[in-house]
């Protein structure tokens, strides 16, 4: 998956110049690039949760297909965003997402932590719907 990934990358990058692509690698774009899926390993088909039913419920259901993976936290979290469609699957990112934002070394700490607030509100909605 990551040649394909790196082929698609160059396409992109040919195409618009290579200039403008900050972030778009396998590393930036993907939710736990270091994690991968046991050898054999065929993940089960999920529900997908849209949003209308009990969130519970999908948790217990997912938890309850991953039987053969094992307890590896990582790859079960990995395997999440299989279950989530729209705007529930959005947010999940957007969360992975702000967690993992760093300060660039060329913005000052004010800069950075407005950065992060302006990213942290496109969340923050749904997490009030609750």
């Amino acid at each position: 998956m990551a040649e394909e990934f790196k082929i698609l990358t160059g396409r992109v990058q040919s195409v618009e110049g290579g200039k403008g692509i900050e972030g778009l690698n396998y590393e930036a774009l993907c939710i736990q690039p270091d994690v991968e899926l046991p050898e054999g390993y065929k993940p089960p088909k999920l529900e997908v949760f849209d949003g209308t039913g009990d969130p519970k419920v999908h948790l217990r259901t997912y938890c309850d297909k991953l039987v053969g993976v094992g307890k590896d936290e990582r790859i079960r979290i990995k395997l999440f965003m299989r279950s989530l469609t729209r705007d529930d699957l959005s947010w999940y990112i957007n969360v992975f997402y702000i967690q993992n934002l760093k300060k660039k070394p060329t913005e000052t700490f004010h800069e950075y932590a407005t950065r992060w607030k302006s990213e942290a509100t496109k969340v923050r909605p749904a997490l009030e719907e609750e």
